[in-house]
This record gives C-alpha cells, structure tokens and sequence, in this order.
C-alpha cells in the first residue's frame, strides 16, 4: 500500500475499519479506483432510501439529544408545529436541559429530562415511545448519536456536518439502508426563500443548462470560538473544508446531485493560518489557561474546494471563519441563458454580459417563481424565527412529510456527500491539492433518483404551524 493511500485511509476513518479485507487489491492501493468510489468496499446490493416514503406518522414524537444554542431553538420552534409531542431532551449540562424544558411552559409538552452522563443519549434513544431524534451536539456525535437511534428503531435529523469521515458517511447510509429509517441532515439554507427561489427557476430552465455553481461560509466567529464549551478549537485543528454544508446544500440541489448527476473528483487549497494560532498566543499572554491551545496549529484562513460532477460541470465552494470579512455564502448559479449571485446583498439575476436585471425585472422573476411553500409558511416562519425563518420551514417540513408518509426532501445521501467534502478536503490539502475521487453513496443510483426537493404542496402540506399570535396558519 502506499503511503498517500494509507495517510488516507487514516486521515478519512477508513483504517482499521474492517472493511479492507473484503476490498480488492487494486481498490486499496489505487485511490482513483472506480472500487473506491463504489459500494464494493461496503454494503452492495442494499435498498435505496431515495424517495422512500416511511408510514405515516399522526403525532410525531420527538427526542432532542443537545439543547445548547442550536438545538434549545428549536425546541422553541417545534413547539409551534402541530402534530408533534416533544416526549424528552438530552443534554450532557442539567442547567441546559431544563433551560430547554423551561422554553416549553404554557404548552403541551411535559419531556423528561436526561443528563450529566455521556451516554445518558443512548438512554433517550432506547425508549419505544419516540419517532424521531433531533441531534444538536458537537460534530463528533452527530454520526454516533444518528446510527445509535436508526439501530433503534427512530427516524434521525442531525444537525451539520452529519459525518466527520468517509468511514462515517458510509455508517450512515447503511444503516438507514438497513433499517429503513429515515437519515437528513439539518441543512437549513436549503430552506431560505433565494435559494428555493433558484432551486425553481433551475427547475423551470431560467438559466438553461447549469455550468457551474459557487458557495461558501465566510462568517467571522473567531472571538466566539476561543470563549464558552471549546471543543470547536479542536475540530478547528484540522486543515480543511470543515464545514461545507452551508454553501455546498442548496447548490447540490439545483445541480441534482445524487438525482442525475454526482460529484466525481475534487481538490482543495488551504491558506496558511494568519489568526486563529495569533489568537490563541494573544490570549495565552492574558491567560495561562489558553497556553494548551497556543502551541496548537490551526486549519488556514481560507479553503477553497473545486469539485467536477459526472456530467462535466464544476462546482467552487469556499470556507473561512476567522478572517474579518462580511457574511457571504456566495450562491452563484451560472447557466448557458443566466445567472443569479445571493452576495453581497441582496440577491439579483443576469441573462447577458451587460449586466444585472434591473428592480422590476427582479420583482417580476421573484413573483413567478417563488415556490408555493415560501408563499404559504414564509411569513409565519420569519414570526417564528431561525435564521429569517429558514429554520422553521425546514423543520414544518421534515414534520410534515414524518405525519403523510412523505419522502423526505434530503435523504442519508444528501447528508453524506455535503459531509464527506470535509475529510476529502483535508486528504487534498494534506497532499499539495492532490484531486480525490468521490465516493458515491448511492451506488448508482444517482443515475435514475428524481429530485424530491421540489415540494409539491398538493401532497400532504396540512400540518399547521401556530403564530405567535395565537393564529394557525393552515397549508
């Protein structure tokens, strides 16, 4: 084996997983392999999730496993959506716990609480009276936490990335594959009404055949970083992509991949680090307690990540949180008759080199093809709140495909190939941006999966939401 081959290995969780017994000898050392890329190495001949529809569910019982920033807001949130019973919440911190338990005064749910061992989630997982589990822990959980809750019979929604490795994307894909429960990842960006808006408008040609997309997470959060629960210094130690699903979400939708084409290769590029180890130094000069982390060295500033689909088109996608520039996640969609660009703000549509669409123009796009869900829930959503009301139309969503026995929108596939551009991106940039194959999680089957991201409202969509004025709003 060589050595690039077994750094990677390591570095993706493949190592020692088991697996490479039953791999061919050319899969494990040639890591351009087609058998690299495919099932053979894991579970073939497994069912394809894609567009299953679980049965139906009337009231959606609900376990949250993390009730810290993320995860207490949406307890909030789902307190509002019908037809769901929050039946417990998780956290490793009591305080947290019943900080959360407290945010549901007043209504129907009565959770129990658990806490304060680190497997007290294997605990909450294990009861027979839950549907779905709602992870919002430290990243090192999600795959864990996911697989632990599939294995016992519950639906899974996972906050980002839901895998760390390529041994963990695969994890999860077949165990929902295998117990034929439901695995989506989080990615609330999906859900923001300029990014439906495209998702359309691709459906409906405007841009004509899509060349090339662009997105990224450029978000400033480093004083946030260093202060509060630290484990984001340690993931921050890797030198990657480490968080690509924010930019990567809602363009993979629009340029179908796992429904019609699949990300083939990609390669990546890292600046060197010019703030967090500076950081981690200027503190550790105030405070002996951040010398552990001064003598620690930190993914660079900037990742920049280029992948090429099947179908030859191309796909940038950028990440950096400790450089102090402006919130961008870019999403650009550039076709053969127009493009739309969301950043800087506000968003705007180009159908020739001479420029942007004008105001008007705009207003008449935006009203032919906002999507029915973004017309129906979208002023409810921003009462409620998550991220200008994103947060809420993605889980009013999730619930209602859970209680009409609906596929759900993004599967386990989704949620492997947004997570798996992490560990690929750090094998690349460990190896001068040497290109990494992909692998395809679908086994295949992205070649005849049909997109279930475009929502049709005519099957199921009555599940209501209630205002904050007391008022229901009814799809």
């Amino acid at each position: 084996m060589n050595n690039n081959r077994r750094d990677f290995l390591k570095l993706s969780g493949l190592a020692g997983a088991g697996i490479l017994a039953s791999a061919s000898a050319s899969a494990v050392t040639n890591l351009a392999s087609d058998k690299f890329k495919s099932s053979e190495l894991f579970n073939a001949g497994a069912s394809n999730m894609h567009g299953y529809a679980a049965p139906k569910i009337d009231t959606v019982r609900i376990g949250f496993i993390g009730v810290g920033n993320r995860g207490s807001a949406a307890v909030k949130r789902i307190k509002n959506i019908d037809g769901v019973n929050i039946k417990a919440i998780c956290d490793i911190k009591e305080t947290q716990a019943n900080l959360a338990k407290k945010g549901l005064e007043g209504s129907m749910h009565n959770p129990a609480l658990y806490f304060g061992k680190d497997d007290a989630w294997k605990k909450l997982c294990e009861r027979d009276d839950i549907d779905l589990i709602y992870t919002a822990t430290p990243w090192a959980y999600h795959t864990p936490i996911a697989v632990y809750a599939m294995e016992h019979g519950k639906h899974v929604a996972t906050e980002i990335p839901a895998a760390k490795t390529v041994e963990e994307c695969w994890q999860l894909v077949d165990t929902s594959e295998r117990t034929k429960k439901h695995c989506m990842m989080l990615e609330n960006c999906c859900y923001d009404s300029f990014e439906l808006l495209t998702l359309n408008m691709a459906r409906h040609e405007f841009f004509g055949d899509i060349i090339h997309t662009e997105g990224a997470y450029i978000h400033d959060r480093i004083s946030k970083v260093f202060v509060g629960n630290l484990w984001r210094l340690g993931e921050n130690q890797r030198k990657g992509n480490l968080y690509p699903a924010h930019a990567f979400g809602s363009i993979a939708q629009i340029m179908n991949i796992n429904t019609g084409d699949k990300m083939d290769y990609m390669v990546s590029m890292s600046s060197d680090d010019f703030s967090m180890g500076p950081k981690a130094k200027e503190l550790a000069a105030k405070d002996p307690f951040y010398n552990q982390y001064a003598s620690k060295t930190y993914r660079g500033n900037m990742n920049t990540s280029t992948i090429r689909t099947s179908k030859g088109r191309s796909i940038m996608i950028q990440h950096d949180t400790s450089s102090p520039r402006p919130y961008s996640r870019i999403h650009l969609v550039s076709g053969t008759k127009g493009m739309a660009l969301k950043y800087p703000l506000p968003g705007r549509f180009s159908t020739s080199h001479e420029g942007w669409l004008d105001e008007a123009e705009y207003k008449a796009l935006e009203e032919k093809y906002t999507p029915e869900i973004v017309k129906k829930i979208g002023a409810v959503a921003k009462q409620i709140g998550g991220h200008g009301g994103m947060d809420l139309i993605m889980d009013w969503r999730l619930i209602d495909c859970l209680r009409n026995g609906l596929p759900l929108d993004m599967t386990v596939y989704d949620a492997a190939a947004l997570s798996v551009v992490g560990p690929l991106s750090e094998w690349s940039v460990a190896h001068r941006s040497n290109s990494v194959d992909v692998p395809d999680f679908t086994r295949g089957n992205w070649k005849n999966n049909k997109s279930t991201m475009d929502i049709d409202l005519a099957k199921g969509g009555n599940t209501k939401v209630n205002a904050p004025n007391g008022k229901a709003a009814t799809l």
